[in-house]
């Protein structure tokens, strides 16, 4: 990078999707201060909050560099929130404070401020600017009108794409709005008042076969379900074995008809079933993960765990994920679960044979590797418009307000990051699974270094410096 400008244009390449109300802090280590770890983190709406969140913020990162590589010597900030009525300099005046904050948090660290951006609307300041006429009040624009810059074009050569921001991921995914809300709740009520009081193995196996007819038909091209199917799966989901089952659907030929299932299913979890969506989301994220598409995991799984802050199987995807653990450790555990049960339906007895043999069970037990534990909205390209499209949709997963009282709020940030061991056959240890509970839903983590970005040299400020000199 050769200066403030590059910073604000790669953005959304650090973190595979353009970031909204958010912190983002990357450390630089070494002496060419290379980039080491990224992580974003939610701008707390409280402007009280923001001394402790910055505090948490510098910890976090030091933390996770000491434990990944080394401690960062620098830092470079990035504060996101676009304007809500389309001016954005009283942004930078209102983040501020917050600014001033991280910097005094990452220098009682040790650990130096390179720069600091506000990013809002379309444009770029800088926090640390205090020469008199040196920047543009209205800022500075992200997009170069000559076009992408030299890093933005390497990211882009290296296969890097932001897949849009984390405001537009999530709303995609938001449940249905008024009026086509009305008959999938309908049909979920109907369904609720005519399930058994029991349901066990024989009604969890009858759900299994639903999911795979469903299944079938998406790997064939559908696009949606009746409402009664959609109600049934959504409550059979609900049900964790058969949701580790649907996690089964893991192979590549399977994961385009996946993701659009698990994103039609989400949209259905219409109010007041919305915490229903945490299953179908998280199979989404575990899904997009397969698919390589890492920034939708990430958001998803941060909208389950708003919904749900102890939806253990989240919990742990999300761990894992920031862990940088690759997802093929976790499918070896799903495809031998998988291989296991198609054996137990191959010996189970033909009709008339066997007489006064115990037939095996179908259904599904725990599973014995990685997703031992109680989600994209893309689908594949070139994919036709599906059955939402122009739909008016619902609250955001994660904001909507259930039983009259608002989303209790978590601690602003979680502890150490660590990789969960998530390895066939073992179990996690009380302690862990207590430290995994406390781990914050909003907070991203970035393993690093090994980009081979680097920020410019030289001490001091340089938002003059508009990529002229200095090393990429």
């Amino acid at each position: 990078m050769r200066g403030p400008a590059d910073m604000a244009e790669l953005l959304p390449y650090l973190l595979g999707f353009f970031p909204d109300d958010s912190i983002v802090a990357v450390g630089l280590q070494g002496a060419d201060l290379q980039q080491g770890g990224v992580i974003r983190v939610d701008i707390p709406e409280a402007p009280a909050d923001w001394p402790r969140a910055a505090a948490e913020t510098a910890a976090l990162l030091v933390r996770l560099s000491e434990q990944r590589d080394h401690r960062p010597e620098q830092v470079l900030l990035y504060l996101c929130r676009d304007p809500e009525e389309g001016e954005a300099r009283p942004v930078l005046g209102t983040l501020g404070p917050l600014a001033e904050a991280l910097r005094t948090a990452f220098e009682a660290k040790g650990v130096g401020v390179k720069e600091s951006l506000c990013v809002s609307g379309g444009r770029w300041w800088s926090f640390l600017c205090r020469r008199e006429g040196c920047c543009e009040p209205s800022g500075n624009p992200v997009q170069q009108a000559r076009g992408p810059g030299p890093v933005v074009a390497a990211a882009t050569f290296a296969g890097l794409a932001p897949r849009g921001s984390r405001k537009a991921i999530a709303a995609g995914l938001a449940p249905l709005g008024e009026p086509a809300a009305g008959p999938q709740r309908l049909a979920i009520e109907q369904a609720l008042r005519h399930r058994p009081l029991t349901g066990g193995e024989a009604a969890r196996e009858r759900a299994g076969e639903l999911l795979d007819e469903v299944m079938a038909e998406f790997l064939a091209g559908a696009r949606e379900v009746d409402e009664r199917r959609t109600a049934l799966l959504l409550l059979g989901l609900q049900d964790k074995l058969l949701r580790d089952r649907a996690a089964e659907y893991a192979e590549s030929a399977e994961l385009g008809a996946a993701q659009r299932l698990w994103r039609f299913l989400a949209r259905r979890c219409v109010i007041p079933f919305d915490g229903y969506a945490a299953a179908p989301l998280t199979l989404l994220a575990w899904t997009s993960w397969l698919a390589g598409d890492l920034a939708t995991a990430r958001v998803v799984l941060g909208l389950v765990l708003r919904l749900d802050p102890d939806y253990l199987l989240a919990q742990l995807l999300h761990e894992s994920l920031n862990g940088g653990l690759a997802p093929e450790l976790l499918l070896e555990g799903v495809r031998a679960e998988r291989a296991r049960r198609a054996a137990a339906v191959n010996r189970t007895p033909r009709s008339g044979s066997g007489a006064g043999e115990r037939r095996p069970r179908t259904g599904r037990r725990t599973l014995p590797g990685p997703l031992t534990a109680p989600q994209t909205p893309y689908d594949e390209e070139g994919a036709p418009p599906g059955p939402d499209e122009g739909r008016e949709p619902g609250p955001v997963p994660g904001r909507s307000v259930r039983a009259g009282r608002p989303e209790a709020p978590g601690p602003l940030l979680p502890g150490p990051l660590l990789p969960v061991p998530l390895l066939p056959g073992r179990r996690l240890s009380a302690r862990t699974r207590a430290a995994v509970r406390r781990r914050r839903r909003a907070t991203e983590a970035l393993p690093g270094p090994g980009s081979g970005l680097r920020a410019w040299g030289g001490a001091g400020h340089r938002c003059g410096a508009r990529g002229t000199a200095a090393r990429s």
